[in-house]
């Protein structure tokens, strides 16, 4: 949510970064309505006066007669004063539903653009041992890095080995739903457990949070009201299945007002995500890429706004760390205007290549979102001078599976079997290698 004041000094401003987002946001509506708002609370403050005038005069009172008559006409401005302090909540529950339409603004080195335009800023090659990792170098082309002639899509391997079964998934569920079997729901797990432990080493708090949000929550992280349909809502309890753990996450300081001493908070959590999209037909359809339930590692920061851009650097580097010590080819993109979430100023995505299916596979999307959500949560800290301010908060995943185990069963697939990433061979116990599973 953006501040009031802004959107009524800069309405010129935001309506051309708006534009650049392709959005056409209610700003003259809401100009009027605050306008409108000003104009009426003046009003009330005004009765407000009257009243507790009113109130002062009747104490001091000693005639019976002016006193009822005093009396009488407090009465008659209490009635009106509820009436339009109805009217100004009113407008207010109004002013705030058309503002949570609107988009953040955009960082300055955000290009013009959808899609098509994002901007591959860095591509590297991981490795295994933390020592031997290769810096990311800039590039100028984000072709392919390598050709997928003779390799195979995690969908083969995972059937030809025993280890993924669409079929049953299917069956229990419905389309986009698979099974993880034998060793492939250890490796899973693995990467799980081995994400949080590197990111708690590295000084993110872990959390376990619920799986099932408010409403207000949604609403606090931006993915209500405008993405309702995309997630999963149990009527009857008015509860939802989290799409990330960015929602909870990000809502544990909701309504609180901390102490700066305490920023930055930095905190690493685990969940199940759901999600409801349509997925389109092709090359999407096919494997584990995209389903309605996948499991994600998620990293959040909260932070003094002085310093959030500098988080952000430093949470891309946090993910970052995942891809390079998995070994794995990657690359970042900055999205362009029009391909920014609404909540954020500027996002990263990070893709990693999958040889097999050909095609770079986005693992983290790492934002910074100002001061946007901090508005919509009321989160808020006290700084050294004893003000109030909201705080900042940015995220990524660090990182999203099932696309991370489809790279890692691409990049490591040799035939016969599935060679085990270093990293993960402690949380196998040992085991170097997945070969296939005998399924009934």
């Amino acid at each position: 949510m953006l501040p009031i004041r802004a959107i009524r000094e800069q309405t010129e401003e935001l309506r051309a970064v708006f534009a650049r987002r392709g959005v056409d946001a209610p700003l003259d509506a809401i100009v009027e309505l605050d306008s409108g708002r000003r104009e009426l609370l003046t009003e009330v403050e005004s009765m407000r006066a009257d009243r507790n005038e009113a109130g002062r005069r009747i104490g001091a009172t000693r005639d019976a007669e002016e006193r009822q008559r005093l009396i009488d006409e407090q009465r008659a401005v209490a009635d009106r004063l509820d009436a339009l302090e109805e009217r100004l909540r009113e407008q207010e529950a109004e002013l705030r539903t058309l503002s949570l339409e609107l988009p953040n603004t955009l960082h300055a080195d955000v290009q013009d653009g959808g899609e098509e335009a994002g901007e591959v800023i860095l591509e590297g090659v991981g490795a295994a041992e933390p020592s031997r990792v290769e810096p990311p170098r800039p590039v100028d082309d984000a072709s392919d890095p390598e050709a997928s002639e003779g390799r195979r899509p995690h969908w083969e391997i995972g059937e030809e080995l025993g280890l993924i079964d669409f079929e049953r998934g299917a069956k229990i569920s419905g389309s986009r739903f698979y099974v993880l079997r034998g060793q492939a729901a250890r490796l899973q797990r693995a990467l799980i457990a081995w994400m949080l432990d590197l990111h708690r080493e590295r000084g993110f708090d872990e959390v376990y949070v619920p799986f099932v949000v408010k409403e207000e929550m949604l609403v606090g992280t931006g993915q209500l009201p405008k993405f309702g349909e995309t997630m999963y809502h149990d009527a009857e309890d008015d509860v939802w299945l989290v799409p990330t753990a960015e929602v909870p996450v990000t809502n544990l300081y909701r309504e609180e007002i901390l102490d700066g001493d305490v920023l930055p908070i930095r905190h690493v959590a685990y969940t199940p995500c759901f999600r409801r999209e349509r997925m389109s037909a092709g090359r999407d359809i096919r494997g584990i890429k995209r389903g309605h339930q996948f499991d994600k590692v998620e990293i959040v920061i909260f932070s003094e706004p002085d310093r959030s851009w500098d988080e952000h650097d430093l949470l891309l580097n946090e993910a970052l760390e995942v891809v390079r010590r998995l070994g794995l080819r990657y690359r970042v993109v900055r999205l362009a205007a029009a391909d920014v979430t609404q909540s954020s100023a500027m996002t990263y995505d990070i893709e990693v290549w999958a040889p097999g299916s050909g095609e770079w596979l986005e693992v983290s999307s790492v934002s910074n979102f100002l001061d946007y959500q901090a508005r919509r949560a009321n989160l808020r800290y006290r700084d050294s001078d004893g003000r109030v301010q909201h705080m900042h908060t940015l995220n990524g995943s660090g990182i999203a599976l099932p696309r991370t185990l489809a790279a890692v069963l691409e990049q490591y697939d040799r035939g016969e079997y599935i060679e085990v990433p270093e990293v993960l061979r402690p949380y196998l116990g040992g085991v170097e290698q997945i070969e296939a599973e005998t399924v009934p």
